[in-house]
């Protein structure tokens, strides 16, 4: 599927997404046209989805983060679409998974402090729809956050 060129410019563009085709091709060790062309290849399968910007919450004043497990009242026929819709609407939701299991949807949420959450939290999150239960676990630290592949 990817061969020895791919797996080098994936791996200089997981290091400094920031760089130009020049320089990526200068760091894989191919043509500036090569790699232009390569990355192209990647798009267009689906492989390379884009770049973009990776925002330190913390240091806009964004200091708490929930993880909200979350069980769907699965009698409705379209709780999950419609629960779905109004957790798309929060914007302090930053990210929205979807489990096989007891737990159906895990929701990550910002907040700038413990009053504002509970706002959100209050207001929007509990005006969902079709919720049978939900379970929120407070972000104490992050050891860990890297979502680049070994090539």
């Amino acid at each position: 599927m990817l061969d020895d060129v791919d797996k080098r410019l994936l791996r200089q563009l997981q290091a400094e997404p920031s760089l130009t085709a020049a320089e990526l091709a200068g760091r894989a060790g191919v043509s500036a046209l090569k790699a232009t062309r390569r990355l192209g290849r990647l798009q267009e399968n689906g492989i390379l989805k884009g770049q973009h910007a990776v925002i330190n919450w913390a240091a806009l004043g964004y200091v708490v983060g929930v993880s909200l497990r979350i069980t769907l009242d699965k009698t409705q026929s379209r709780a999950f679409d419609e629960f779905m819709e109004g957790a798309r609407t929060i914007p302090e939701v930053t990210e929205i998974q979807t489990f096989l299991g007891r737990v159906d949807v895990r929701l990550s949420v910002i907040a700038l402090d413990m009053a504002h959450y509970q706002t959100v939290y209050r207001e929007q999150i509990l005006a969902l729809p079709h919720m049978a239960d939900i379970e929120a676990l407070m972000t104490v630290a992050t050891l860990h956050n890297d979502e680049s592949l070994p090539l």
